[in-house]
């Protein structure tokens, strides 16, 4: 176990940060777990004096941001039409700051299979995997992936339509259960061993990773029910990890970061193979979870920052990608 990094609160005047919407709820599959994300948010601001008000795009257009005068954003939407680049599009569009990774990280960072490609071209672990478009060649990856594999949506969070395929009959159902979310489909070499999560706070160089946390789901089935809703998935972190391991993954989880241009904040699961103990990334979630249930709260709480102190810090930190410069003065007639 290495010494978590002590993250002091934020020194900032809340009146100074403006008017703040936080966006929640949206179109995703996602939008139970956002609207509850958006609501600890949302109460945690208040608490810190911050002028925060709810904005769900699912019910408003989001247009109404820059007419109704607010000044930054912090994004809890998950998913798809959240995390995936297209709310941050229209953002910098507005010019309003917002938290989290910009436009070109959110898309990429949704997409699973171009997020693999680009790790495995740095050199960075990831499980092996197929991209497949039919029941067929479903079966092929599993052929040449071997049992189990995952069978997954490319672009979706939160586990859902996942599933672990252990006979080659499973593969016609797994595949049309990711298909019905999202027609990109990811098959996925299985890692046996510990899961693990590391999140990040920061941009660049200043960039910090946090905790390590070591998820014990029942029956090791860390699905939906049981990340969000149950009370029987351990969490440990500190984590129990042996000596070196958590700063090894802290390592490789900021190398994961800085590749795909993230900023704000982040967090990378990973799977630690049983036998070999190497990490393998899974993914990145550039708008994680701020639950009840969540787990960045968890790692920050350990380093020092409890809830509403890190959702003060994520808002201070809300940036553009690329500011629009200001109009330059009119000259005289020439």
């Amino acid at each position: 176990m290495t010494a978590a990094p002590i993250l002091s609160p934020v020194a900032v005047d809340p009146r100074a940060l403006g008017k703040v919407a936080v966006l929640m709820g949206g179109h995703s599959a996602e939008r139970e777990v956002s609207l509850m994300s958006g609501g600890g948010v949302l109460a945690a601001l208040r608490r810190a004096g911050v002028d925060a008000h709810p904005f769900d795009p699912a019910e408003r257009p989001l247009w109404a941001l820059a007419s109704e005068g607010f000044a930054r954003a912090f994004i809890a939407l998950h998913g798809r039409f959240g995390e995936d680049g297209t709310v941050q599009g229209a953002l910098e569009l507005m010019g309003i700051p917002y938290t989290g990774s910009g436009v070109l990280a959110s898309s990429v960072a949704m997409d699973k299979v171009m997020t693999k490609r680009i790790w495995r071209a740095e050199g960075l672990p990831t499980p092996d995997w197929r991209q497949v478009a039919s029941v067929e060649e479903t079966q092929a990856a599993f052929d040449a992936l071997g049992a189990p594999m995952i069978v997954k949506p490319a672009r979706e969070g939160s586990t859902i339509g996942l599933t672990k395929v252990t006979a080659r009959e499973q593969c016609a159902e797994a595949y049309r259960l990711a298909a019905h979310h999202d027609p990109e489909v990811l098959c996925e070499q299985f890692i046996a061993g510990d899961e693990v999560t590391c999140p990040v706070l920061g941009s660049g160089a200043a960039a910090q990773a946090l905790p390590v946390i070591h998820i014990v789901a029942p029956g090791g089935n860390y699905d939906y029910q049981n990340k969000y809703f149950s009370d029987d998935t351990r969490y440990i972190v500190p984590c129990d990890l042996p000596a070196g391991e958590e700063a090894a993954i802290q390592a490789l989880v900021l190398a994961a970061y800085r590749t795909l241009g993230c900023r704000g904040w982040a967090r990378a699961d990973v799977m630690i193979d049983a036998a070999t103990r190497r990490p393998y990334l899974l993914e990145i979630n550039t708008s994680p979870g701020m639950t009840g249930h969540s787990l960045v709260p968890m790692s920050a709480r350990v380093a020092g920052l409890d809830y509403d102190a890190l959702c003060l810090r994520l808002l201070a930190d809300a940036a553009l990608d690329n500011p629009l410069p200001a109009p330059a003065a009119r000259g005289g007639e020439r």
